[in-house]
């Protein structure tokens, strides 16, 4: 199952006061960036971040899912994202340990 168009959407208006939200198209599924930047994956219906401490500290109870069934990579899953301002939080405080795209 791939992301569907309108979550996406609704996403992205969600991050809206948000300067420099950009996303790009991976094989059905989404990368959002945050002033370039890989912030979240959209995967599925699903927003994924990396675990990184400030990530950790705001949700502690968090699950950890993969990009793709049986992936490796594990990331935290974001249920709470009707919270716009929870969101804009995150990823303001996420932003400083996300290294740059190469």
């Amino acid at each position: 199952m791939s992301t569907n168009k309108d979550y996406l959407n609704f996403l992205l208006d969600q991050l809206s006061s948000l300067e420099g939200i950009t996303y790009r198209m991976m094989m059905g599924e989404y990368v959002i960036y945050f002033r370039g930047k890989v912030a979240a994956y959209v995967c599925d219906n699903r927003l994924l971040i990396k675990p990184v401490p400030a990530a950790i500290n705001m949700l502690p109870h968090a699950e950890y899912d993969s990009i793709s069934q049986g992936g490796r990579k594990k990331l935290l899953r974001i249920d709470n994202v009707d919270d716009r301002d929870f969101l804009t939080d995150l990823f303001n405080a996420i932003y400083d340990a996300l290294p740059f795209s190469k």
